[in-house]
């Protein structure tokens, strides 16, 4: 891959201090490892609970991934090259931010992997939104497997109206990956339908098995 081998040490070395972080702090729970293909163009759909989402979905899985960002984060110049060091792309707010999409559109072609959270902003009660249907686009431009990515319990650790997180469990299961061709053949709106509709139903799964009362959708 095109990456120098200088800042891919340096992601290896940031996730370890994450994952290091993660199970300092977490009770961390992973399952469907084995559902994330190891090369190929790759996109990850995840629901998003809280600003620690992009480290949860990538610290436990063997290969490297890019995230979006809001461009307002870039506003700290420290904190823009830091996220920036680690795969992060910044895409302009409330605007069709077609250079960003270009950009991961690259990526995928590249064979990288792409984490997206669709619902465009952090829950504020737990519950997963429905997505919105743009992102099918880049996965059908970047002939991407999709993987849908379910965390719980990031809200009740850090929930919206919180300035920090507390100590607590964390699931993140990923779910049966849709090859290629069949998100090819799904319009925007199927795709984020299926993967509102699958992640859900992994939440109430979920929930139900840890003996917690799941939401109602």
């Amino acid at each position: 891959m095109p990456e120098k081998k200088p800042k891919m040490r340096w992601f290896r070395f940031a996730r370890w201090c994450c994952k290091v972080f993660c199970n300092l702090f977490f009770r961390m729970h992973i399952c469907g490892g084995e559902n994330v293909p190891d090369k190929g163009a790759l996109v990850l759909v995840s629901n998003h609970q809280s600003y620690l989402d992009p480290v949860f979905c990538g610290i436990y899985l063997k290969r490297p991934l890019y995230f979006l960002a809001r461009d307002s984060l870039w506003k700290n110049r420290f904190f823009g090259r830091l996220i920036s060091s680690v795969n992060t792309i910044s895409v302009r707010q409330g605007k069709s931010d077609l250079s960003a999409m270009r950009k991961v559109i690259s990526k995928l072609k590249e064979g990288w992997g792409v984490c997206l959270f669709p619902e465009g902003t952090r829950t504020s009660d737990g519950k997963i939104s429905s997505f919105k249907p743009g992102f099918g686009l880049l996965c059908r431009r970047g002939w991407a497997t999709v993987v849908p990515v379910m965390i719980d319990g990031a809200f009740e650790c850090w929930p919206r109206h919180k300035k920090i997180f507390s100590p607590g469990p964390i699931e993140v299961c990923y779910g049966e990956a849709i090859p290629a061709g069949e998100v090819a053949n799904m319009s925007d709106r199927e795709l984020a339908e299926l993967l509102t509709d699958t992640l859900r139903r992994m939440q109430t799964e979920n929930r139900t098995k840890q003996g917690k009362e799941p939401y109602n959708y």
